[in-house]
């Protein structure tokens, strides 16, 4: 099988013998066609694919019975040029106190106080997960906020960071090296991930998150370190 493209800037290539390997221009139409391929698989009008997974400008089909079919009909498909704002939604509150909270700032041309209304001021979706378990790869943020990597990433940087990096935000579910900039604190990053649940990972890709300010808890709470209510992420009560 040969590789397909279109006129858009999608190229359909072959991956081994049962998958596919679709190019885009960018993580936007990426978004839109792997909620179209999601879409369309609920509705009972895609053809057998056992896995749809997203990357940044990439989505991998695997276990196609017929690759050489679907990958004619994808370059037939009207996309969206945009995913559609549904899904899942999950609020994540942050304490704004990050180390690089100043230097964000600056980058936006804002005083620091102002990062944490216009961070959580947007709707963002979770485009791909890579890196490490849990770590969903948000957009959302428009691009005048998009901001740079440290110049020197951190050999630590701890569980529930929220941190930016390009056109992407993030929160680290586990302590890892990085260069994202920090900007704030998830309380109780426990509900990221939790391998005992039937989906291990709460951000997966197509899901919306929602950042809320917060202040940070009194250092005599009685709860337990692991307790996540109420300030571990939780999805709204009317979309559980």
């Amino acid at each position: 099988m040969t590789a397909h493209a279109t006129g858009t800037g999608l190229v359909v290539r072959p991956a081994g013998r049962h998958a596919l390997l679709v190019e885009l221009p960018d993580a936007e139409r990426t978004g839109a066609l792997h909620a179209e391929l999601l879409r369309r698989r609920a509705a009972g009008t895609l053809p057998p694919v056992a896995e749809i997974v997203p990357g940044a400008r990439t989505v991998l089909l695997d276990g196609v019975p017929d690759p050489a079919v679907l990958a004619r009909a994808l370059t037939t498909w009207d996309v969206p040029a945009t995913p559609p704002a549904d899904g899942d939604v999950v609020t994540i509150p942050v304490v704004y106190d990050g180390p690089d909270l100043a230097e964000v700032a600056a980058l936006w041309g804002v005083p620091e106080d102002e990062v944490a209304a216009r961070h959580a001021a947007y709707s963002y979706r979770v485009a791909f997960c890579g890196f490490a378990p849990g770590f969903g790869y948000l957009t959302g943020l428009p691009r005048e906020l998009h901001v740079p990597r440290r110049s020197t990433p951190r050999t630590r940087v701890p569980a529930g960071a929220v941190a930016l990096a390009g056109p992407y935000a993030a929160v680290y579910p586990r302590a890892t090296p990085g260069g994202w900039q920090i900007i704030g604190t998830m309380p109780d990053p426990t509900a990221l991930w939790d391998p005992g649940r039937e989906q291990a990972a709460l951000l997966s890709p197509g899901t919306r998150v929602e950042f809320a300010p917060t202040a940070r808890p009194a250092t005599n709470d009685s709860r337990p370190a692991n307790d996540s209510t109420p300030h571990g992420a939780q999805p709204k009560p009317d979309e559980r």
